[in-house]
This record gives structure tokens, sequence and C-alpha cells, in this order.
């Protein structure tokens, strides 16, 4: 399930160095005694502070630098010490350590309560001041602010104790002789503390945001963070209230914050663990679990503040396990970019969707002896540090001294697709809906992954029996180009069709042996300036969104709309409209690689596809003005007709010289990777030659794209009608090609109509085709059609049209032909039609005789006119 990229290893970077170092001390060639290596502490920069025993019965304290992968001697003891926790300021000037007392010389220590706390100048002297001499667990930090300040002359110290509270020390610093840097009034130093917090039970440092979390207990448990700011300010940014036990702590515990080799908390002791995860975009997550020790089962909860809501999670550890040992466990909690994985060894694996939480089935659930994160050590071992980066974590093994960098194996994630195809449907679908989400938003950049998505779509064309997965693509593909620009954007775009359906199927609502309550609105207050004013503004969107109706954009939206413009062909304000709209998306589209191209499709106008594109544009653009104002209209814009277009650029770097290789929209690449898949070559467009079997498969596979984007309400490229409609008539019999016609599955665009007319010969079955295809298209396409035809039929009917033509030229009075339209009205031969018609207008005109007569049998005088002419036709005898 996870990649582990090994970022450092203690043994390979650190000891091996310190053993040429203690042999050189010893002036022997090779050292052979053993070096005690303990990694202390991770500082902002990456900088892994260390201490080691040499050979001298001395304590020395290291640095190993991530940049230059050196190792630093920073402070050594004349004795040795037992170091439990240790930090350097940015400037490297300062050492903060805390010592733990050692009794009779013992190895092997245990933890004992005195506590020596020093603060230590080591460049160039060796001043030393104490801090803290207590019976209690101290932890030292020291605060890395960036500042434009050239020349930093003070240091900002966190002193964290077992008792409960939190000292800031701001050390004033002088120089000497234009190099040396010392403490300016070390006798004053206690005058500077400031108490940041008291009465915590749990406290978290972030050392990349610098962030402070606390966690109090009076009435209830209070999570508070305090937010160092780059001016040495710093304040209380938000205040969390949470449901834990009353006894959750039994001392204080101390997250990211060095590493008490000589103070090991047992795991029956961890009533508890927590862990807060945020990102640069402004998201944050609270994440704690409480095994239960009277049943089978494991409860954790993910606070997602900027969402809003908490989501509490039961699993059931199953009836066959050691309550005793399922009573100890804790799982572990790994960020990694927007999801958060949960794991517990031999149990299961949570990967939670911190982005889009609304349905399980967009989290992926896995459970079982095989559940396997590829640790090769035990969890109880593993500390989650703090991911610098949003694409992945870091995990320590303490006992190795090994720390990796963990991202999701998006062959794991293909390997879930493929495999589940031999399960049940309805058991697999939502391992197989929340993987493929996975891949394409969270590692949909890759396009050889892409690829590969691709290729497991063709090889599963029928719909799944609770989602369309061709449908869940497009949409996620078109969700990942922006849901990078704002947390809020997660709730307005579709994200998955799985919301358009009245009930959502009972196997993507519930996942077995996972039971999941959601509380809403939680009772958060926030303030403060940066990542704290946009974390605001997403949870007041987010409450904003709850609220109001409807406020995921659904395609269905504009079916009404649709349905009426398709057959509207006047020009008017709004098409124009929608026209311009279209012309954006376009200018975007035309940006296409002809010489690359391996699709044939055509260049042609479709007026219903344009309709629809600049449709889909002004929707989603009102709709996104409407629910997210402050991102500006300039911005929504911008995205809107990004996304409608689908253009994706992939970046990448060679040497100094950035380039970029641009893909059409999303159809037309699927189209394109599928013709790879099935080695299609120009043949595909000659009408006269059957279809192949890779041919069947690729029509088959476009069917499906057009059923999705149909559902969806989505555009198609220009020319896709066409060539669909080139694969059906070589590959369908005529009677069912005309039957895909008449049900509306097939388009007949005049580009399709005018290779069929000049491509086919003239035998009878394709005369009969051609026949049944032109009384299917509009009578205005019709003319056309028949010019591009060279048969008797097509020639009668091009000289009709003619005739009619001329004859309406020359009519003075205007006359129209129109007497097609009445019934049966036949007129074959024109010229004799148009002057039955003269003849019917000149006798219009005429006065009726009778009509200014009296008393005068009109009846009579009918029948007596008709005897006449039948007499003098020779019907009939006087």
């Amino acid at each position: 399930m996870l990649i582990l990229k090994q970022r450092f290893d203690l043994h390979g970077d650190v000891v091996s160095d310190i053993l040429r170092k203690e042999a050189s001390v010893c002036r022997v060639k090779e050292y052979s005694g053993e070096v005690e290596t303990r990694i202390l502490n991770i500082e902002r920069d990456g900088g892994i502070l260390y201490s080691w025993k040499g050979a001298t019965d001395t304590t020395r304290i290291g640095k190993y630098d991530f940049n230059t992968k050196q190792n630093k001697l920073l402070y050594s003891f004349d004795k040795q010490v037992c170091v439990s926790s240790c930090s350097l300021n940015k400037e490297e000037t300062l050492l903060a350590v805390s010592l733990v007392q050692n009794t009779k010389g013992e190895e092997r220590l245990r933890p004992i309560s005195k506590c020596l706390t020093l603060l230590i100048e080591i460049h160039p002297i060796n001043n030393t001041k104490v801090l803290k001499a207590v019976d209690c667990r101290v932890k030292v930090q020291f605060l890395h602010q960036e500042t434009d300040r050239r020349s930093v002359l003070e240091s900002h110290l966190l002193l964290l104790t077992d008792d409960g509270y939190v000292d800031l020390y701001h050390v004033l610093l002088t120089k000497q002789e234009g190099y040396r840097v010392v403490m300016a009034n070390p006798e004053r130093l206690h005058k500077t503390v400031e108490r940041i917090v008291e009465d915590l039970s749990w406290v978290q440092w972030d050392g990349h945001s610098q962030r402070l979390y606390c966690l109090t207990h009076k009435d209830k448990f209070l999570l508070r963070c305090v937010q160092f700011y780059p001016n040495h300010n710093c304040e209380t940014a938000m205040e969390l209230p949470l449901e834990l036990p009353a006894n959750a702590f039994h001392a204080v515990k101390f997250v990211n914050l060095g590493f008490d080799h000589y103070h090991i908390e047992r795991p029956e002791q961890e009533r508890v663990r927590m862990k807060v995860f945020t990102n640069q975009i402004g998201s944050m997550c609270v994440c704690y679990s409480q095994p239960l020790k009277d049943k089978q089962e494991l409860i954790y909860t993910v606070v997602l503040v900027h969402k809003d809501c908490s989501k509490t999670f039961r699993v059931s550890l199953g009836s066959d396990r050691s309550q005793h040992k399922a009573a100890q466990l804790h799982p572990l909690f790994i960020p990694i970019g927007y999801y958060i994985l949960v794991y517990l060894k031999d149990y299961f694996l949570h990967c939670i969707n911190t982005r889009q939480q609304e349905m399980l089935c967009h989290s992926l659930f896995l459970s079982g002896h095989d559940v396997d994160l590829g640790l090769q050590c035990q969890s109880v071992n593993v500390t989650v540090l703090h991911a610098e980066e949003e694409s992945c974590g870091s995990l320590l093994d303490l006992a190795s001294g090994k720390i990796h960098t963990a991202e999701l194996s998006p062959a794991y994630l293909l390997q879930i697709l493929r495999s589940s195809s031999r399960c049940p449907s309805s058991k697999a679908d939502p391992q197989r809906l929340a993987a493929l989400h996975c891949l394409l938003v969270y590692m949909g950049n890759d396009p050889n992954l892409e690829l590969k998505i691709i290729e497991w779509l063709c090889d599963n064309v029928n719909t799944f029996e609770s989602f369309d997965q061709i449908q869940e693509f497009i949409l996620a593909s078109l969700y990942r180009i922006s849901y990078g620009k704002s947390l809020s954007l997660d709730k307005v775009l579709p994200y998955s069709s799985v919301f358009d359906k009245k009930e959502v199927p009972v196997c993507l609502s519930t996942i077995p042996g996972l039971l999941c309550t959601t509380e809403l609105h939680i009772e958060s207050v926030l303030k403060g300036k940066g990542f704290w004013t946009e974390l605001q503004w997403n949870t007041e969107r987010t409450k904003y969104l709850d609220a109001v109706p409807n406020p995921r954009y659904r395609t269905s939206q504009m079916q009404a709309e649709w349905d009426k413009l398709r057959s509207e062909t006047r020009p008017s304000s709004h098409m124009n409209h929608l026209e311009e709209n279209t012309k954006k998306v376009l200018s975007m589209v035309d940006t296409w690689c002809l010489d690359k191209k391996l699709v044939p499709l055509f260049q042609e106008e479709d007026h219903q596809q344009r309709v629809l594109i600049g449709l889909t544009v002004d929707k989603l653009r009102e709709h996104l003005n409407r629910h997210l104002p402050r991102l500006g209209k300039k911005k929504i814009d911008s995205l809107v007709v990004c996304y409608v277009a689908k253009l994706v650029k992939w970046h990448s770097q060679r040497g100094s010289l950035r380039w970029k290789r641009q893909q059409l929209e999303l159809i037309r690449h699927m189209l394109e990777s599928v013709w790879l898949k099935y080695k299609l070559g120009p043949r595909v467009l000659c009408l006269m030659q059957q279809g192949t079997p890779a041919e069947w498969s690729v029509f088959h596979f476009m069917f499906r794209i057009l059923e999705a984007t149909r559902g969806l309400y989505l555009p198609v490229p220009p020319g896709y009608h066409t060539l669909l409609a080139v694969f059906a008539v070589r590959l369908l019999p005529h009677h069912t090609f005309l039957q895909y016609i008449d049900h509306g599955f097939l388009q007949l665009t005049e580009t399709f109509l005018s290779r069929l007319m000049t491509d086919l010969d003239n035998s009878d079955a394709n005369e009969r085709l051609k026949f049944s295809i032109l009384k299917r298209v509009p009578k205005t396409m019709e003319q056309r059609i028949y010019h591009m035809w060279d048969h008797p039929v097509s020639s009668a009917s091009i000289s009709r049209d003619y005739v009619r033509t001329l004859l309406e030229k020359h009519n003075n009075k205007g006359f129209a032909f129109t007497s097609r339209d009445k019934p049966g009205f036949r007129p074959e031969f024109l010229p004799l039609t148009y002057l039955a018609k003269i003849l019917s207008d000149i006798e219009e005109q005429a006065l009726n005789p009778f009509e200014e007569q009296e008393n005068v049998d009109a009846r009579f005088v009918e029948e007596t006119a008709l005897k006449q002419t039948l007499i003098l036709l020779g019907f009939d005898e006087k």
C-alpha cells in the first residue's frame, strides 16, 4: 500500500562517521569499540540532533545536515550524561539540553524524576546557564522563525514540563570581537520568561508552521493552538472542545518534541493516541483513537475542522482476537497529501479522504491479515513525523534509526481495480471507487498512470453494479484540474456521479466491519492571520454550503434548457453569448498538435455540441459566482473555461530547461489511448471494408463514453459522432444501424453522410441503406447530400430543385411554391404544376357571376356545368 523511500539511516549516515572520528581520537586505524548513538530531535530545517557515548567516557551531541549530508559536533560533556531532550537554535549558537540524573552508574538506566535543564553557548565558548532543576520531565524546543533581518541577536526557547505548563524564554544575545555570539544578560534570563499554557494534558509541536497544540482539561477537554509569528509575538489561534474520557492521559503526553530514551511509555498506559495534521491549502484534522477493553472494537475520531464536522469510526476487530492484545493497540495516523491513513497491523487499513468525506465509498477501507504497509518493524516503534510536504509523510523507526518518506503506491491501487474484478461486484465496488478516485485525483498528474487506468476501463467496459466507472473517470479527472484552488470547491464542483443518484446503493453507503457517525458543526473558535484566515473562511463557507439546497453543481441541472436550445437554430443574443463561451473553450482545445494526432476526429462544425459547450460554461460559471464570490469573476471564468476544455499541462525539469507537454481534452485523450491499445490505423475510415474485432472493442468503448457523457450532459469533441457512425456502419447490420439512429444513439452528421454517399457503391443493399438514411435526415441537409450522390434519384431531385428555384425567381408576384405541403398533391412535373397554380390564382381573382344574383340554384348550375364538360370530353352523350 505504501512506497517507503529511505531518507536517513542512523548507522550509515552517522555511526560510520562517528567511528572514523573516534578512531582519530584514539589514534588507531579502525575503532573497534561500540558506539551507542541515539536520535534526540529533528529540527525545522530537517537537521537531526543525536548523542553518542564516545571512547573517552564522554557524551557528545552532533547534528546531521540533510542538505550537505555532513555531520557536525555541537557539544561534548566531560562525562557520560543521559540526554532526554535537546534543541538547537536556528543560528546554531545556543544548545538547550535536558538531562536526567544517573544513579549508581548503571549502564542500563531506569526512568527517574530528577531533571536538569541547561542552556549552553556553543559558538564559540561553552558558557552554561541552568534553566530548571526539577523533579519532573522537561522538554526543550527552540522557535525557528523566518525573518528578514540579516543578523538575529535573540533566540526564543519553549520549555515544557511534565507538571503541565509551558514557558517561553526570550534569550538576548550579543556579539563579541566581531564573531563571538553569547548571552547578553544570563543572570537576568529568568526575568524574560513568559507563561504560555497551564494545566495541559497533551501537547504537540509543529515545527514547520511554528504552532503549539495544547490539550487542557477542566470541565471538558479543550484543544488550543498557540501560533508563533515571525515578529516573536504569539496568540491563541484556535480553541476546539473534544469529547474524550476523563482519564485519557495518566501523564502529560509530548508529541513531536524529540525522543526521550529514558522514559518509555508502555502500550497499556497509553489510553488515547492523538495527532493534529494541517496543510498549506487551509485544512486541519485532529485524529485520536480509543480502544475499548470490554468490546472487540476500536474507536477513532477524525475531526475535520476545515469541513466543520467530526467523524467517529468503529472497527470490529473480530472475536478471535486476543482481548488483552486488542486493548493495548493503537493505530498509526499517517498523513499523505489530503488523505489520512489509519493503520493497525493485521487488523485494518483505512485511507480517509479528508476532502470528500461525505460518503464512505470515497475512502478506501481494507481489513484482514493481508493488510500490510511494508513496515519492517512493529507499529509501536514507529513515530509519524509531521509532513514537510503536502505529498508525503515521514516515518521514523526508533529501533533501527531509519527515516522513510511514505507515499501511496499506485501499483497497489491498480491491483485493487484489477483484482476486485474477480470479487462479487457489490462487495468490491466501494474499494474500486475509492482506489479509482485516489489514482485520478491525488496521483492523476502522471500520464503513464492515466494510460493504465484507461486500459483498465477498456477491459471493463460494462457498467459496474453501483456506479458508472467512465463517468467517475471523467468527473474525477475534471475535478483534479481545479481542486487545488480552494477547499470550498470540494462541495461546489462535481466529484462523483454517485451524488446524482436518487438513492445511493447500499454497498456504497455501508462498509462491512466499519460503522461511522458524523457530527456536523463543531464548536471551533478560529482567529489569526495567514493559514488561520484561510481555515476560518473554509469553515464559514462550509456552514453556508451545508445550509443552502444543492450546493454541488449537478450537470443534470441544465437538462431542461439544453432540450430547449438543441432545437433552436435562429440566432439570438443568448445564443451569441453561448457561442462566445464556446470560442474561449475551443481556443484552448486548438492547441492540439496535428502532427501527432492519432485518432481521425474530423474537424467539423457541430452546432449542437457548440451550444452544449457554451451552456456548460455558462451554467458552471453562474453556479460558482453564486456560491464562491470570494474567488473573483476573473479567476472563476478562467477556472471554468479550463475545466470544460480539460487542457492538462504536464511539467518537468530537465536541468534549467522547463518544458511543457500539452494534451487535448480528456475524451480525446481517452480515444488516443484506446487507439494505441488496439493499434488501429487509417483503414477504420474505409466504409467498404468489414470491421475487425479490435474495431468492435473500440466502438463499444466509444459507445460507453457517449452514454456516460450524455448521462452527465457533457459535450464530446468535434468529430466524435462522425467517427462513431463510421464504426457503426462498418460493424452493425444495416437494420440494426438504422435502429440505432431511430433511438437517438447515433447522430448523423453531414461529414458522415458525405462519406457514406461517395464511398459506398450503389448495390441494392447500399441503395436501400442510403434511401433509408435520407428519410431520416432534415430537409435542409437532404438537399446538400443529394449533390454528393451519383444516382438517378439524386439527379431528379436536383432537377426539381433547380426548376422550382428558377420559376420562383421569375415570378413577379412573389409566388412561393408551397404546394408540396398540400395532401394528395404530387408535383412530378413542375412546369405543369406551376401552370396549374397560376390558373388557380387567376380563378380566385375572377368575379363570381352568381355572387350578385338572387334565387339562383347553385346545385343545378354545378350539375349542368359538369354534364357539359363530360359531353365535351366524350365521356357522355348529349
